[in-house]
């Protein structure tokens, strides 16, 4: 097999075979095939597209690159849920333990945060002795005893997409939805799950920018679990403006635990009972019929997710009755209890729940003031996430280290009333040059307009 003959073939819109792709990932993850062939062949397939076939053979080919974790010693349908990135998305904090609490198994593989959005294991990092790496043996037995653990990805996953993403960055090929989709679900099906469910972020904080492309991308990683044999849900969430209050590290797991303990902001709480709701449907915790749970034995429902989940009345049923037995979890304090097993089990102190001052947060505070009365019409997402990013708390640079008690908190947000010399939001960092800098970018935003705006719809769509 010969790598021109390849390129050449894409270039002039032909169908790779599963041979040729196999051929391109493990050369060039092997280092045999040069930067300079691989860039060539991106680039055809920028332009040129790849197939609904070629699509999933290129994910699998990434997929089988590495190690793969095997989770069929576990117990249960294993639930991840996986989120395209967004500013102020502690979601995993919040989904994991209530639907745990529920019953679901949740075995989670999560990354660290780069550029401006955050990623899970710096926010648990921010815990004081949470441990996010863990061997695949401890982290097995800890799913199989509590119902749940979140661990960092090893390097040893996936590394042909390492490999194959970073050369995108460098050539103009990342935006592709087939190699967007390829590079997301091939560490999603490494990592072992049953069932997957894709919190797909749309809006000025993310990586789709509108509603079209969040669905386009979305319909191709559904495409590419159903052929991988893993029930895959994509809910498509508005990222307009930051999810929830605040933004840093120690600060989200702050809000995480108010979120738990039923006093967070509304579009965190009512996002991470959706997802947790359609987590509780693929995981087959709940019996279709009364909308309660189902539990081991004679009353489980083997597959209670499967085929529900489809745009019809019952699946909407199904997901509805869900999110009611994740309503129940918050009310009652089990997704918070699960949250508190959950830190314990991984060496933190469990007592962050219940005194969340326990988290530190940096020193130095800006305030950022409103200069006229209005209407909070527009924040930034994007622009809130560069200046946490600045603050401290989050890299430019994958080896850069982070400021776990710096952040932004905001104070208001899209559609709250303002007066002049109100606090619309607050910048921490432990460098008061950085906090200065990072209000004056807060600052920039905001957008304060005379007419109340017409609020953003938090879930735009769900897709199976």
């Amino acid at each position: 097999m010969n790598m021109e003959d390849i390129i050449i073939k894409k270039r002039d819109g032909g169908t790779l075979t599963s041979d040729e792709i196999k051929y391109f990932v493990k050369g060039y993850t092997a280092g045999d095939i040069p930067d300079y062939q691989a860039s060539a062949l991106l680039m055809a397939i920028y332009f040129q597209h790849l197939d609904k076939a070629e699509t999933f053979q290129l994910t699998d080919a990434m997929r089988c690159s590495g190690d793969t974790i095997d989770l069929s010693g576990i117990s249960g349908t294993k639930v991840d849920k996986h989120s395209t990135g967004g500013v102020g998305d502690k979601t995993t904090l919040i989904v994991g333990p209530l639907a745990a609490a529920c019953g679901v198994t949740v075995a989670k593989m999560s990354g660290r945060g780069l550029g401006f959005t955050g990623g899970t294991v710096d926010k648990l990092d921010s815990i004081p002795g949470f441990s996010t790496s863990m061997e695949p043996a401890a982290f097995m037995a800890q799913v199989e005893s509590i119902g749940i653990a979140v661990t960092g990805q090893t390097g040893h996953i996936t590394p042909a997409d390492k490999k194959i993403y970073a050369l995108r960055d460098v050539t103009g090929t990342v935006e592709n939805m087939s190699l967007i989709a390829s590079s997301i679900m091939s560490k999603k099906l490494a990592a072992g799950s049953d069932a997957i469910v894709l919190d797909v972020k749309c809006g000025g904080g993310a990586f789709m920018k509108n509603l079209s492309d969040a669905q386009e991308l979305s319909r191709i990683m559904c495409e590419i679990g159903e052929s991988a044999g893993r029930k895959t849900v994509a809910v498509i969430t508005d990222m307009s403006q930051p999810l929830g209050c605040a933004v840093g590290n120690a600060l989200e797991v702050r809000e995480a635990i108010d979120v738990l303990s039923g006093h967070g902001p509304a579009d965190i709480t009512e996002l991470s009972l959706r997802l947790a709701g359609v987590m509780i449907c693929l995981g087959g915790n709940l019996d279709a019929g009364t909308g309660s749970m189902a539990t081991s034995g004679a009353n489980a429902v083997p597959n209670a997710g499967a085929g529900l989940v489809d745009g019809t009345a019952l699946a909407r049923q199904a997901i509805d009755a869900g999110v009611a037995l994740a309503r129940q979890a918050l009310d009652s304090g089990a997704g918070l209890a699960k949250l508190r097993e959950l830190i314990a089990a991984q060496g933190g102190d469990p007592t962050v729940v219940d005194d969340p001052s326990k988290l530190t947060i940096a020193k130095v505070a800006v305030d950022v003031v409103a200069d006229g009365a209005g209407y909070v019409c527009e924040i930034d997402a994007e622009r809130i996430g560069i200046a946490s990013q600045h603050t401290g708390a989050g890299r430019a640079r994958k080896e850069d280290d982070i400021d776990y008690g710096a952040g932004v908190l905001l104070h208001k947000k899209v559609g709250y009333p303002v007066r002049p010399g109100e606090v619309l939001a607050t910048v921490y960092s432990g460098n008061a040059h950085k906090a200065e800098a990072a209000a004056a970018e807060v600052k920039a935003a905001f957008r304060i307009g005379e007419g109340k705006p017409e609020m953003p719809i938090l879930i735009k769509d769900i897709i199976s």
